[in-house]
Parts: C-alpha cells; structure tokens; sequence
C-alpha cells in the first residue's frame, strides 16, 4: 500500500505542471484547471494500481478523463441559474493574462470536445492516434472534430495584415 502511494506521489509529482497546462488550455483559466487536475486526480489516486494495469498509459488515461470532466462540468455549468436575490457585491476576478489574446478568446468559444483535440494536437503534441486514444473516440472523429475547430478558429481570427488592408483601402 505505502509503495503504491509513494507510486502515485511520484507520478503526481513529474505529470502535474503538464496536466495544469493541459487543464488551463481546456478550461480558459489557472483556477479552473487546478479544480479539474485535483478532481481527476482524487478519483485516479483511490485506483492507482488499476489504472496501471489496465490502462497501460496512465497518463493518457488521466487526460482522458480530464476532457471528460471538463465536458461533463461545461454541460452542467452553462445552464442558467436562476437565484432569489441579486447580489449587493460583485465578485472581483483576477485577471487572466490571455483574457484579451485573439488566439485564447477563439480557442475558450470552441465547444469543449473541439478545444480538447486542438489543445493535445496543437499544445501537448499528440499524434491524431494518441488524441483518440486519449479521449476514446475514433480517429476519423479527431480529423473531423480538428477540421471544423480549424475552421472556426480561422473564421475568428484575422491576421492583423488583413485588418491593416481593409483600413487603407476605405
């Protein structure tokens, strides 16, 4: 039981900067991602030695279940809620450093499955066979779920040499 612990510790210990950046690119910010990795982590800590067997990658197993929590959060959080009172005060949120980066805002509009595969592609470096893998679909899913996240993103950012061509011209 301890070397189990000790175990887990020590992969805790190498995978957490990885996963906090994995789960800040997923959920827009450092406060959510810190909530998602201890979540996961929690449920994977109680299982340690069954996720090593039977998973055989430990680590693309914990992402998966990363976007899984995250979408499964997003699908529960973006209903409204509806409350008695308004508040008197309001809530004073630091500010996030990417809040105003084209890129940042472009890739938080994205649905959750979409930002997901961009995130392992395009931030964690996976291969297309590692992404579904990771998050248990298909791999025709991950080139079409990539496809339209591209798609979108490009609609949403204009390189400032497009911007700059439109203003001299009117």
């Amino acid at each position: 039981m301890a070397g189990e612990l000790a175990d887990f510790e020590e992969f805790v210990h190498a995978s957490l900067p990885g996963l906090l950046r994995y789960g800040h690119a997923l959920t827009g910010n450092p406060h959510d991602a810190a909530d998602l990795v201890q979540t996961v982590l929690e449920k994977i800590g109680s299982r340690w030695t069954h996720v090593q067997r039977k998973t055989g990658d430990p680590l693309a197993y914990i992402r998966r279940s990363m976007a899984n929590a995250h979408v499964s959060r997003w699908r529960r959080t973006r209903r409204e809620s509806l409350v008695a009172d308004v508040p008197d005060a309001r809530v004073v949120q630091p500010a996030d450093p990417f809040e105003h980066e084209p890129l940042w805002q472009a890739l938080r509009e994205l649905p959750p499955r979409q930002r997901a595969v961009i995130v392992l592609r395009y931030y964690e470096g996976l291969s297309e066979v590692e992404i579904a893998r990771t998050l248990g679909i298909s791999q025709g899913t991950v080139k079409s779920q990539a496809s339209k996240a591209i798609a979108s993103l490009r609609g949403k950012i204009v390189p400032a040499s497009d911007e700059n061509d439109g203003r001299e011209a009117g």
